[in-house]
């Protein structure tokens, strides 16, 4: 069961206390832990593709960045690989996600940091749920009002899970 506030209260997580920084309307939804995106929309009362993965990808020495694609797809390499013009992309380990975030594996968000963000094309338009920094706790926003405050580039970087 997920409790919900919205932002006429005082933002508690790190994501919320951005996503106010910015002026963008939010909800903070409080729902526990969860293990996988299916219980994670359930908890949130939303379809799992408004689900946001935020996913950090390295793609040089101390270069990274945040790559956002609907819960219900995952990144396309070849896509992602070609639109950066590069040929080698990678994730980082847990503990070095942590070390350029600050936060752990499933609470990442773009809300507060100031990493570059590519977006699947598939989020124009949503309204979206995505990590707050916190866990047990994610954001719901406008997808677009979130990719216009960060600048993203949008594009086609997802495909359906095998």
């Amino acid at each position: 069961m997920s409790q919900t506030s919205d932002n006429a209260h005082a933002p508690a997580s790190p994501g919320a206390i951005a996503a106010a920084d910015l002026g963008i309307d939010f909800r903070e939804i409080r729902y526990g832990k969860v293990s996988s995106v299916e219980e994670a929309a359930a908890a949130r009362g939303v379809p799992v593709a408004a689900v946001v993965k935020s996913l950090l990808v390295r793609r040089g020495e101390d270069d990274y960045l945040l790559v956002l694609v609907p819960g219900d797809r995952s990144i396309s390499w070849p896509k992602l690989r070609s639109l950066l013009g590069v040929s080698r992309l990678s994730m980082p380990d847990a503990d070095t996600a942590f070390a350029v975030t600050g936060y752990r594996r499933g609470t990442i968000t773009p809300l507060g940091l100031s990493l570059p963000v590519i977006a699947d094309e598939r989020l124009r338009g949503q309204d979206i749920t995505l990590g707050s920094g916190e866990p047990g706790v994610a954001i719901g926003l406008s997808a677009d009002r979130l990719l216009a405050a960060y600048s993203a580039e949008v594009a086609d970087v997802a495909d359906v899970p095998e």
